[in-house]
């Protein structure tokens, strides 16, 4: 009762509004932030439907039916599994109240309608996002060259084997340097969080 109160105060719209962050905890996501493992909000857009919740780990959102129903489902999609694409931001025209924040989440398309007297606050939002879609994507490219050099060396290796006992030894040692070496690259290159992103680019 008390956060659709906060709302109202607020003059949430269909239209999204950027919320500051001294009224985090005036909002639903907030409690589903995973508070105990570190997460942060960095950036919260929130229309009378809709709450978007962007943190160090993910894309936390309250979806709405509608502005009336009290029916609402959340999903979280965390960047390490989800990764940015395509992020886009189209300014609003002479007579337009509004911009529109565009990205791929993975499968998931989003575009966001915020009030256009955030546009200086969404343009951070864009920087960082754009920013983590192109860790990503690199990322990707070192891992996949990563494991075809893994596959490359193991096959090698193998080829060298002069007795079953022998291979059966090398097999071993090879997938235990394998799994060690995957392990490694994904703690490297899988980035679970972005919060430097996020510092680095908001508010600045």
């Amino acid at each position: 009762m008390f956060k659709k109160v906060a709302s109202d105060m607020l003059g949430i719209s269909d239209v999204g509004i950027v919320i500051k962050p001294a009224d985090y905890d005036k909002v639903d996501t907030d409690d589903y932030i995973l508070h105990e493992d570190n997460e942060k909000i960095f950036f919260l857009i929130k229309s009378k439907s809709d709450e978007y919740c962007f943190t160090n780990k993910g894309l936390v959102h309250l979806d709405g039916v509608n502005a009336v129903s009290k029916k609402r489902t959340l999903r979280r999609y965390n960047y390490s599994a989800h990764p940015i694409s395509d992020v886009l931001l189209e300014t609003a025209g002479t007579v337009d109240l509004d911009v529109e924040l565009k990205f791929q989440l993975g499968a998931k398309h989003y575009s966001i309608d915020v009030h256009k007297k955030h546009l200086e606050e969404l343009k951070d939002l864009y920087k960082a996002l754009l920013k983590i879609s192109e860790i990503s994507h690199e990322n990707e490219i070192i891992l996949d060259y990563a494991n075809k050099s893994l596959q490359l060396t193991a096959s090698t290796l193998a080829r060298t084997a002069q007795t079953e006992e022998k291979l059966v030894e090398q097999f071993t040692e090879i997938n235990q340097v394998a799994f060690n070496w995957l392990v490694d690259a994904r703690k490297q290159y899988k980035v679970q969080d972005f919060g430097f992103v996020f510092e680095k680019y908001i508010n600045n």
